[in-house]
Order: structure tokens, then sequence, then C-alpha cells
């Protein structure tokens, strides 16, 4: 199922467990009423899609996501792949790539872990801080032989916006599409010549930690989000907040999924950035991108 006209959240967790490796029940997003009350309200405020980026590795729950978007009005895709390398299961060494081209295929063709609920795009797949694991590459390479063969979108982590030169690389050398490709997270470098360097080779980008003041101020995400509108690159952006913990949420007293439209859009209005760029990071950039080809 392609986009829904409205608003698009690019890359979100409706749940997610981390708590595993982070030794944190918080990192255990699994609230299904107080996400359907955000969601809800999300939609009442205009967005219709989101794109949720729980892979294999994450405890996705292809149905409990089926549910939620019931239950709320949402549009949300689901996806296909592994994360990085501290959370890849130990069959990623014994697999080949083609095999786990396979795994990702199942999920888009006949349904995720068993269930009707086909994948509609790959990834987060990641990237180590700094660099990528050989365990990361043979990901890397599956999700590239799958996107040749499906045509689907590839969506990444970067540690804290880390490698996102190499990932593009890697992807050229694959001869990999890039206008199917959107690099994550590059609003946690700070650094804008790093991320025009990425937009220079024809990859989209996401600002998708909107609100985590504590890696990166919002103001900072203004100021590179007008150099971008400046560059020309107002095509290439999407918008999200990634948001993974319970105490993210509304009720244990987070920001929520709605300061996004609350309180960072009238951030980047104030700051002089256009409505049309805000348009096209909330709406068209997201349905363009994720057109089924």
């Amino acid at each position: 199922m392609p986009l829904v006209p409205g608003m698009t959240y690019a890359h979100e967790h409706t749940t997610i467990d981390l708590s595993s490796l982070k030794n944190s029940e918080d990192t255990n997003l699994n609230c299904f009423e107080e996400t359907v009350v955000e969601y809800r309200k999300l939609y009442q405020k205009g967005v219709r899609n989101v794109i949720d980026v729980t892979v294999r590795g994450m405890k996705r729950n292809p149905l409990y996501v089926q549910q939620v978007a019931e239950a709320s009005g949402m549009n949300i895709l689901q996806s296909t792949g592994w994360y990085q390398d501290k959370f890849l299961p130990a069959y990623i060494h014994e697999k080949s790539i083609h095999q786990l081209a396979e795994m990702m295929l199942e999920d888009i063709q006949v349904g995720i872990d068993g269930t009707n609920v086909k994948a509609e795009l790959i990834g987060e797949i990641g990237t180590s801080k700094n660099e990528m694991t050989p365990r990361e590459r043979k990901v890397f390479e599956a999700s590239v032989l799958v996107q040749k063969k499906t045509g689907v979108p590839i969506t990444t982590h970067t540690t804290l916006g880390t490698f996102g030169r190499e990932q593009v690389a890697f992807f050229k050398e694959q001869q990999a599409d890039l206008s199917r490709i959107v690099i994550g997270h590059v609003d946690l470098t700070g650094d804008i010549e790093y991320v025009l360097e990425l937009l220079k080779e024809g990859v989209y980008v996401e600002f998708d930690t909107v609100g985590k003041e504590n890696y990166m101020p919002d103001q900072t995400r203004l100021q590179m989000l007008k150099r971008i509108e400046q560059a020309g690159f107002t095509d290439k952006v999407f918008l999200s907040m990634d948001i993974t913990r319970k105490s993210h949420l509304e009720y244990k007293g987070g920001l929520g999924y709605s300061f996004l439209l609350d309180h960072f859009l009238p951030l980047l209005r104030e700051g002089g950035i256009s409505e049309s760029f805000i348009e096209k990071m909330m709406i068209h950039n997201p349905q363009a991108f994720y057109l089924t080809k």
C-alpha cells in the first residue's frame, strides 16, 4: 500500500524492544493504548502516514502495528531487514547474502513473520559509529539485491549520523538506485557541509530526531535546513522524531509525537523556512519516495 494523501512521519517505531541490550524497560515501547491516543491526535492534525522502521532484532510485531493502524486510522508502512551490529542475530554470520535476501523477499512478497502483513520498504539497516562491520555489510549487500529485484526503497540508520558518506559510496559501488535510498539521522551530525555532500549524490536525507535536544539542539536543525533550502535541495528531505522509549510519550511526560507539528514546525517558520519547503518535507517528498515503482 503506498502512502495516502496527508502528512508523513518518515522514521518511527510503533513498537520496539531494545531492552535486552540496553537493560532498561523504558526501551520496551509496548504501550498500545497510549500509542493509539497519540496517533489519533496526529491524525486530527493531518498526519496520515507513519513509516515504521522496526526490523528483525528489535522485536518487531507486525500484527500489533496493524492493530494500532486500525484503531487510530493511520496508514502505517512496515519494513524488513536488520539493524546495526549490536542487535544482529548470530545467524547473520552463518547465512549467505542470498539467504538473507530471500528472507527479506519473503517479508515483501508473502508477509512478515508468517502474517499477511507485507513489508513495503527495507530498513532501517544500520552501520555502527564510524564503521560498517562485516556483518552489517552483509545486510547492506542483501538489501541491494532485494532492492534491485523489487524496487522497494531503503532507509538507513547512521549511528549518531556518522558513516553516511561511506554508506552512499557503498550503494554507488553496488549500483543501487540512489533515488530510492534515504540516509537516516543526518541531523545528529550538526554538520551541514556533510549533509549537502550526501544530497549532491542524489540520495534523500532524514532529519528524524526532532526534539532530541540532548543529542542536537533543534536550533541547529533549523540552521541546517535553512542551508539546504538555500542550496536548492528541498525535494530530498524528510522529518520525523524516532520515538523509541516509553518516556518519549506524553503519558510519561515526554515530548510526544505531536511535538514536531506543534513546536518544531513553528520554530522553522519563525526561523525563515518557507511554507513550501515545510510542505515538501511533510507531504510531497515522502509521497514521491514511497510511490510504488
